[in-house]
């Protein structure tokens, strides 16, 4: 179990209070779904969609990034 849960409404970061995912969380989902990226793609699309609820006033592109943009 990851220290590095996010924190809601807020989307920081549990463990180190970066925005949600944090760098140590994404290495963390990479390693944990290394054998099913679509299976990653699609829950981390889902937590950009609860998060755009919750962070209404957050730009749209920036929530993208923070959320799927980094996946590979």
């Amino acid at each position: 179990m990851t220290t590095h849960a996010p924190v809601l409404p807020l989307w920081t970061c549990g463990g180190c209070g970066a925005p949600w995912p944090c760098r140590t969380r994404r290495r963390e989902l990479c390693a944990e779904y290394d054998r099913a990226p679509a299976s990653l793609a699609l829950y981390m699309g889902s937590c950009l969609v609860a998060a755009s609820q919750d962070l209404s006033w957050a730009p749209a592109g920036l929530l993208h990034r923070r959320f799927v943009g980094w996946l590979a």
